[in-house]
């Protein structure tokens, strides 16, 4: 309307000016000035409701963008006595921390899909780390971890890989011609970022690469392939993936000799442990508790078939020297150069039931009949004890 005013007024002044000149009565210069004080009037009024409309609009424009942002960002919570909503992220920090840090790895994945601000709060270490301990603490080691570095590591170099930068700088060249190469590489730059990405090297991307079974790390299994006869009251290196559908794991055994990889499926957590140490499986372990060895000590030694095969680790306990009658008053068994292993769960009598090794100065030891017994290490915690006892066979091995 206003446009079409000042528009309309200049062909008004050039009418009036074209017309006649002629004699005009003495009341016409009245109605002109109360013509020209009406049209002031008229347009001051006009302007004003027109800003009063557009600061209106806006104002509405941003009340319902707000309430859009805050519908979009987090769960609502209904106060019915004042009709208010309440957002969940409008909790005291503490309080949010609090509701967080008793959710699940899934109450988590879901909280974090809500929006940006919950995201970031629900991947933090903190909240994960716990998660993190409470299940898989029994079974990863450092070695695992080291293993989850690299893994990570490689995951990320991946993303970022030649082929696509070498694709990247074929159609730049190409279009650099035509547009600002600068332009090109900024969006290119955007582009190849994902939004809303887990950082490779974040507890919660490592909690649920293990939880898929996509990361396949070192551990030791208790009595290999289905508690085979020839490795009962044992534990052997295998690298193991979690399979989520059964709750059990898949091990993957190393080749040794003529025998190709050994995968065991349907293993259970409780034949699942971290690598108390970590001398590789055909190292020898540095033993660093002969001289406090005394008889009724529990101990793992290393023993290996033949020096093809990788070491496994068996559960035993330090005897008595035979010149010893085994009374604990008169016993020197601890003073003496020769330790005696015993693996009671094999009959008395077989070959497999006792052997020696030197205190002062023990290497590996042993043939190819008999086997090669290597490192040995001192059992101090009870619940390791406990473990290799609820292993034991339900029969006596020959």
């Amino acid at each position: 309307m206003l446009f079409f005013l000042v528009s309309f007024l200049p062909f008004l002044i050039l009418l009036f000016k074209c017309l006649p000149l002629q004699p005009l009565p003495s009341w016409t210069s009245e109605v002109t000035l109360l013509s020209n004080l009406f049209w002031q009037e008229f347009l001051y009024s006009l302007v004003k409701s027109l800003r009063n409309c557009s600061l209106l609009s806006a104002r509405i424009l941003s009340i319902s963008s707000r309430m859009s942002s805050k519908r979009r960002c987090a769960p609502r919570v209904k106060i019915e006595e004042e009709s208010l909503e309440m957002s969940v992220l409008d909790l005291p920090e503490l309080t949010l921390e609090c509701i967080l840090g008793k959710l699940s790895p899934a109450g988590l994945c879901n909280m974090a899909a809500v929006c940006s601000s919950l995201r970031d709060r629900c991947r933090s270490d903190h909240l994960w780390e716990r998660h993190m301990n409470e299940k898989w603490g029994r079974v990863i080691g450092g070695v695992a971890y080291r293993d989850w570095q690299l893994y990570s590591a490689s995951r990320k170099g991946s993303l970022g890989g030649v082929v696509g930068s070498t694709k990247q700088k074929k159609w730049i060249g190409a279009f650099s011609c035509v547009w600002p190469l600068s332009w090109l590489k900024s969006r290119i730059e955007k582009s190849s970022k994902p939004s809303n990405s887990l950082p490779n090297d974040s507890i919660m991307s490592w909690y649920l690469s293990l939880e898929s079974g996509k990361f396949w790390f070192p551990a030791q299994v208790y009595n290999r392939e289905h508690g085979h006869v020839g490795f009962m009251l044992s534990c052997y290196d295998a690298e193991i993936s979690y399979d989520r559908h059964t709750d059990t794991f898949h091990a993957r055994y190393p080749p040794h000799g003529r025998r190709t990889i050994v995968i065991e499926e349907g293993v259970q957590w409780d034949r699942i442990r971290a690598p108390p140490v970590d001398t590789p499986a055909h190292d020898l372990h540095v033993s660093d508790c002969l001289n406090d060895l005394h008889p009724g000590d529990h101990i793992e030694i290393q023993w290996r078939r033949n020096k093809e095969f990788p070491y496994g680790w068996w559960y035993g306990v330090v005897g008595h020297l035979e010149s010893c009658d085994g009374n604990e008053h008169f016993c020197h068994c601890h003073n003496n150069d020769t330790i005696i292993l015993e693996f009671n769960q094999y009959t008395p009598g077989s070959k497999w039931r006792q052997a020696s090794v030197n205190r002062k100065d023990h290497r590996e030891e042993g043939n190819e009949t008999d086997g090669f017994y290597g490192g040995i290490r001192k059992l101090h915690s009870k619940y390791e004890i406990a473990k290799w006892k609820q292993m034991w066979p339900t029969e006596v091995l020959e």
